[in-house]
């Protein structure tokens, strides 16, 4: 188990995560106490679905052509029709 101050975790946030992906926890203190946990993420993409209805929202669109960057954001600014 390693620990980190939030100072290092402003600062060194990349070494902290590559700690975690070599399966350390890391121990994040502020003011000397104990205040968060950083472990590493073992969920595959079907679970992270599950707890995020909006992960792959886009899985099922049914477009002929993908939109513009300027199209996607005027579609989006439609207003909503309710029939």
């Amino acid at each position: 188990m390693m620990e980190a101050t939030t100072k290092d975790l402003r600062l060194h946030t990349r070494e902290l995560i590559a700690a975690t992906e070599r399966g350390e926890t890391v121990i994040i203190t502020f003011r000397g106490k104990a205040r968060a946990m950083l472990t590493a993420l073992d969920a595959s993409a079907e679970q992270r679905a599950e707890r995020n209805p909006a992960f792959g929202i886009w899985a099922n669109a049914t477009r002929q052509a993908p939109l513009t960057v300027d199209e996607e954001v005027r579609a989006l600014r439609e207003p909503r029709r309710f029939d």
